[in-house]
């Protein structure tokens, strides 16, 4: 399992969830699934989970992604990155 993770500072959080839903990449035809986070502290800062299952599925997207141009719309804090899941304990 592995997930592709940014951080993005959308400055209309609202106008980008828009955005990030009509999926401009094609995340819902290679991904398995998305989560969204909202700073508390900052409502325009997004944080972004989004699951696949292998690392060279996350990296195919993150190109395709880089290529749409949806990320000129953004400032981005931490460049999508491609991490593989090691651990994971719910309490």
């Amino acid at each position: 399992m592995a997930f592709l993770l940014g951080v993005f500072d959308t400055g209309d959080f609202d106008a980008w969830k828009q955005m990030f839903d009509s999926d401009p990449a094609g995340r819902a035809q290679s991904g398995q699934g998305h989560r969204v986070f909202r700073s508390a502290d900052d409502p325009n800062r997004a944080f972004i989970s989004v699951e696949f299952a292998s690392a060279d599925d996350a990296k195919s997207f993150r190109e395709r992604l880089l290529a749409s141009g949806a990320m000129d719309k953004v400032t981005v804090a931490i460049e999508p990155t491609v991490a593989e899941l090691v651990d994971e304990t719910r309490y």
